[in-house]
């Protein structure tokens, strides 16, 4: 498929992770796009790796005039925009060890998460939606997550932004739709990135009991992303697509009830 030939899409969150995985997705299929990373080093060695159809942006998504600057070294460079993934999150170990709940929360904890995750959000769509619908309309896609469809024990921050980020998706279609602007999220569940190799293996094991399907590979949720920023979605807009390996479907006691039912079942064998 060639879906995003002569189209530029700006992937923010690019160089690791989902970003780097559709920053690839996109120029496999004939695209061009700007990997916009706060880790400038990592994003250029991407691009270089891609190849001429890739751009490296070094960026801070919580500074307003460093995204007005993402967005307009990119129309400079390609000549256009098309696609804006808004992919970038703050989830360096301070963040997550200091995003715990409403009483113990550090308020400087919470801003930084809003001001990454929510209003950096915001703000990339103000600069870039003016040149989207300059190029005769386009396609924004949020990364949101399943931490803003539930309530949970830590990260009050990150789980409240990820829910914003769903409603800000459906203003945003709503309000562009008529400069033919579509605007989608994904909401992914558990993904194999370095962040999730690393993390608490008696965590990762409670999480891996409750999802129906193996975890995601990034490439996975980048194939969900490319779908929603190319036309094939041409009449798909203001909604919020979970892909979760059906962690959020079921009755939240489906892994204790599979327990109590083989070990019951193992009991009426014992006692035939």
């Amino acid at each position: 498929m060639n879906r995003f030939t002569g189209k530029v899409a700006i992937v923010t969150g690019g160089a690791s992770g989902i970003g780097a995985a559709v920053c690839r997705r996109i120029v496999a299929e004939g695209g061009k796009v700007a990997v916009a990373d706060l880790n400038g080093e990592r994003a250029a060695a991407l691009a270089k790796e891609i190849g001429s159809a890739a751009l490296a942006v070094q960026f801070d998504a919580a500074e307003e005039e460093s995204i007005r600057n993402l967005v307009a070294t990119t129309v400079k460079h390609f000549g256009s925009l098309h696609v804006l993934h808004n992919n970038a999150a703050d989830i360096s170990a301070a963040i997550q060890v200091g995003d715990t709940n409403a009483v113990d929360i550090d308020m400087a904890v919470w801003d930084r998460v809003m001001n990454v995750n929510l209003r950096g959000y915001l703000v990339g769509c103000k600069y870039a939606i003016p040149h989207i619908a300059a190029a005769g309309g386009g396609s924004i896609v949020n990364t949101a997550s399943g931490a803003g469809l539930q309530g949970d024990l830590v990260r009050i921050a990150y789980g409240t932004s990820k829910g914003a980020i769903m409603s800000l998706t459906r203003y945003v279609a709503t309000q562009h739709a008529h400069q033919n602007i579509r605007c989608n999220a994904v909401a992914p569940g558990l993904v194999i990135t370095p962040a999730l190799k690393d993390g608490d293996p008696g965590l990762i094991g409670i999480l891996k009991r409750h999802t129906l399907l193996e975890f995601a590979q990034p490439e996975e949720i980048a194939s969900m992303v490319a779908y929603l920023a190319s036309d094939e979605s041409r009449y798909v807009t203001g909604q919020v697509l979970t892909i979760d390996g059906g962690l959020s479907i079921h009755n939240p006691m489906i892994a204790d009830l599979q327990d109590y039912m083989t070990q019951a079942g193992a009991a009426a064998q014992q006692n035939k």
